[in-house]
């Protein structure tokens, strides 16, 4: 398997130096346009920034039909995104190996997802639909000095688009495509005098699952049924102060996702048509996520700016799945269904200014984070109708200082940048269960006990760069920085005891060296970097029951080092021509795995999420003008090699295989008579490829499915 990626590899690396000569003959072209972050707190090049970022814009967004969060799936190497087989309307994001697969409202990510700087807690409900985007950052690895929440896998960025004080303005677009997809987007812009302007967006999705459930309720299983809105004003009374109220919600009415009975890697089965008549009572999630945000902005002096970041977000998730009805007997082997209600309040003031006649620029800020929930859950495995009812709430608490300083001194002509920040936490967690069972129809009898957990954990996070600006287009950067994700409480423990008694802090150090350079009369620019991490404390879920799935405890038993690479490579060999390579290289291993027998057996474990080898590959090219318009084609490939999606190994091994998927897009604009007109043909999955998306163990192998062969065309207007 790794000498097939190993040739592919060398065969793409191979065909764009071949382009090389022909980029030093086109001294006419344009070269490759800069690409502008916010990832440090202020507006900077990416290339000048000593982060391994992927970055969005406009174009990409649209060419790749990012929206929301699951749209990054494939596009970023060494990202995974998978929906979670209670609900794909619950996201489990992985960076660098690094992620949470459990949905349980006690528990914190190891990605942290911000939508215009503001933290989202949960991940139930994150496969949350964006109406008006402009740009999307992917950083990844541990970034806690500069951002509201410490994270030790990366952090997401969705950046939407600000209101226009300048002009009337108005951007819609139509998609209709096979699966009965329809799709229509709008955004107007509404200035209201020299200060003040509107913006207002809305999207609205519809679209067939691939699997028809010839049971009962739902007529198939993974339609897609999403809205999402967005009202934003922004007030300017002069040229130093700014206030932006933005209100934004999102509604997700998707039907479950198919749970296939499956066989163990290397085995698979074919894409199913249809569920089991068997099926009764499948109904659609209702997912609601909203939230209030305001940011002002002051800009004190010429080397001073005070931010502030306040936001309210509400969550109401409800969630249901039916496992294997019919695959093995008349019954389900298990049905569960579950709400989620939270509600969560942020304050941040950043400091982000500059001194020392620009040789000294720093972040400094204060963090405050609180958040409610309550989540009940019911489950039950036929036909004896033994029901297990589950409720928990969770009370948390997070204060932060965090702050960055880079000197860049005067020696060297300003060459040397050194980068030291720290961030101090603060976290308290509280949590409540309760479990009740009932049999047949019976009475709903209490479980006894009840827990009732409240912790206080604290963290010290430093980061240390060292950037040097080789020449005027190439830097090379070395970091350490430490990461952290605060403790909590398991709601599928073994017993109230282990509740109670919660798990710790799991913390992480990586050590990264990077370059990013743009040769050739700025036509090649190629970002690359390595890091090796050192986890540690890990949080591992170990099965307690092995005939109860569903029962698991949390240890912090684990020590493993993450090593790997990222490259980008961009290519402008002539004006008209872009053509990117995207690789992502892991190699992740447990060195440590402490059971509760004080026994290491890290052999029967592995990551999860955490594929060798990540590759993307895409080409963009404007045709010559046309009579009927201008012309942009636009291919990509995407492929990834096998990945574990369970961690431990002793009730087999869960594995996806290799997969790619070839993409493409055929752009009409410019069109004689017709100004801001713009159609699109696109395909997705073009060879039809049939292929798992998660794999686990629901006391059968269970599989996930990803899209067939999908297009369509897009209508879009802007003036």
């Amino acid at each position: 398997m790794n000498r097939r990626f190993a040739r592919i590899v060398t065969c793409l690396l191979v065909g764009t130096a071949g382009i090389t000569p022909a980029i030093a003959q086109d001294a006419a072209s344009d070269g490759i346009e800069e690409i502008v972050v916010t990832a440090q707190k202020r507006e900077e090049s990416l290339q000048d920034t000593p982060i391994s970022i992927a970055a969005f814009g406009a174009k990409d967004l649209e060419s790749k039909a990012i929206t929301g969060l699951v749209d990054l799936r494939a596009n970023v190497p060494n990202l995974q995104l998978t929906p979670h087989p209670n609900s794909a309307a619950t996201t489990q994001i992985f960076m660098r190996g690094v992620g949470l697969s459990d949905d349980q409202i006690t528990q914190d990510g190891g990605v942290a997802v911000y939508m215009d700087g503001v933290y989202i807690a949960r991940s139930q409900g994150q496969a949350l639909e964006v109406a008006d985007l402009e740009r999307v950052e992917v950083l990844r690895g541990p970034q806690g000095t500069l951002y509201g929440r410490n994270a030790t896998g990366g952090a997401i960025n969705f950046i939407t688009k600000k209101p226009d004080l300048g002009d009337f303005g108005f951007k819609g677009q139509v998609t209709i495509g096979n699966y009965d997809n329809l799709r229509i987007k709008g955004a107007v812009n509404v200035p209201i005098g020299d200060t003040f302007a509107a913006r207002f967006s809305y999207m609205n999705a519809q679209q067939d699952g691939f699997i028809k459930n010839p049971g009962t309720q739902v007529k198939r299983w993974g339609d897609k049924d999403r809205e999402a809105m967005r009202a934003d004003v922004l007030w300017e009374p002069s040229d130093s102060i700014s206030l932006r109220y933005s209100y934004d919600r999102s509604e997700i009415n998707d039907t479950p996702i198919y749970v296939a009975l499956s066989p163990l890697h290397p085995l698979t089965i074919p894409r199913p048509d249809a569920g089991s008549p068997l099926v009764r009572d499948v109904v659609p999630n209702d997912v609601t996520s909203q939230g209030h945000s305001l940011i002002g902005e002051w800009e004190a002096a010429d080397w001073l700016t005070i931010r502030s970041i306040t936001a309210y977000r509400k969550l109401d998730n409800f969630q249901n799945q039916d496992y294997l009805t019919g695959a093995i007997g008349p019954f389900p082997l298990q049905k569960n269904q579950s709400r989620a209600k939270q509600d969560q309040w942020s304050q941040e003031i950043q400091f982000v200014g500059d001194a020392l006649d620009g040789g000294l620029q720093y972040v400094a800020g204060f963090y405050y984070f609180t958040e409610e929930g309550s989540n009940f859950s019911n489950s039950y495995s036929p036909p004896t109708l033994t029901r297990s009812f589950t409720t928990a709430t969770i009370d948390n608490e997070s204060y932060a200082l965090f702050g960055q300083a880079t000197w860049t001194p005067e020696w060297i002509d300003r060459r040397l940048h050194i980068t030291i920040g720290a961030r101090q936490s603060w976290d308290q967690r509280a949590a409540t269960l309760v479990r009740q069972t009932q049999v047949g129809g019976g009475p709903i009898v209490p479980v006894p006990g009840m827990g009732d957990g409240d912790r206080k954990f604290n963290d010290f996070s430093p980061s240390f760069v060292l950037a040097f600006d080789a020449t005027e287009s190439v830097n090379v950067y070395a970091k350490a920085v430490k990461g952290y994700k605060s403790g909590g409480f398991n709601i599928r423990a073994s017993s109230i005891a282990a509740f109670n008694q919660g798990f710790d802090p799991e913390t992480l150090w990586s050590y990264e060296a990077g370059m990013k350079g743009q040769f050739l009369d700025n036509r090649v620019r190629l970002n690359i970097a390595a890091f090796v991490s050192n986890y540690k404390d890990i949080q591992i879920n170990v099965q307690s029951d092995p005939t109860n799935v569903r029962i698991t405890d949390v240890l912090n038993a684990g020590k493993a080092t993450v090593k790997g690479v990222e490259a980008d490579l961009t290519l402008a060999p002539v004006r008209d021509l872009r053509v990117t390579f995207n690789y992502g290289y892991l190699d992740a291993q447990y060195d440590e795995v402490i059971n509760a027998a004080g026994v290491d057996v890290a052999d029967n474990y592995r990551f999860t999420n955490a594929p060798k080898h990540t590759i993307a590959f895409d080409v963009r090219y404007d045709l010559p003008p046309t009579p009927i318009g201008t012309l942009t084609a636009n291919v990509n490939y995407t492929m990834q090699s096998d990945k574990f999606t369970n961690s431990t190994i002793s009730g087999g091994k869960y594995i996806i295989g290799d997969y790619g998927l070839l993409n493409a897009r055929l752009d009409l604009g410019d069109i004689p008579g017709v100004d801001g007109v713009r159609l699109g043909l696109w395909g997705r999955n073009l060879t039809d490829k049939e292929y798992y998306i998660m794999q686990f163990n629901i006391g059968r192998p269970g599989a996930l499915f990803g899209e067939p062969r999908t297009y369509g065309l897009d209508l879009s207007v802007d003036f």
